[in-house]
């Protein structure tokens, strides 16, 4: 994985170059990624916790699934792959929803947030993950507002983001 290729991206999102993914972590390069909040019908949320294995937020809870966006993908090409290979499925109704710009906080990666609708049951990839639960929106928004050191900071910035633009009876 440290050596899978990406595309380098300028402040507009436009591709200038490809590197190893080691290279443009190292040298924070802007790149591409996809989250997706994966709800059930009782509107709860799916939450991963990263694999202890990971070179990154290890042991950390995060979106239901995640990835970067691999040299020469579109970001809707990748979040299908993403849902597959972490969660095992295909989800129903995949949209986008909103995309957040590069940034330090995010790890200098546009990030292209989706939604999408399964009940589970999922098979985790045991390389990515560790375990998974279902949180009821209101657990989310109290963990995120305490700053829950158990999260990632990008999915504290995507869920805020999230709640500001989607009101409940519209997420």
């Amino acid at each position: 994985m440290p050596n899978e290729l990406l595309d380098v991206v300028d402040e507009l999102d436009c591709t200038v170059g490809r590197r190893s993914r080691r290279e443009i972590h190292a040298s924070g390069l802007r790149h591409r990624a996809v989250h997706i909040l994966v709800f059930n019908d009782r509107g709860e949320l799916f939450l991963q916790k990263r694999s202890m294995l990971k070179d990154l937020n290890r042991g950390l809870w995060d979106s239901s699934a995640a990835g970067h966006v691999d040299a020469g993908e579109t970001y809707g090409d990748c979040a299908p792959r993403e849902l597959k290979e972490e969660l095992g499925v295909a989800a129903a109704n995949l949209r986008a929803l909103f995309k957040l710009q590069a940034c330090p906080e995010l790890g200098m990666e546009f990030i292209q947030v989706y939604r999408a609708e399964h009940n589970g049951p999922f098979e985790l990839a045991a390389d990515e993950i560790d375990e998974g639960d279902w949180l009821s929106r209101p657990a989310v928004d109290d963990r995120v507002a305490s700053d829950d050191p158990t999260l990632t900071e990008t999915f504290k910035i995507i869920w805020r983001h999230y709640r500001q633009h989607f009101p409940p009876a519209e997420a």
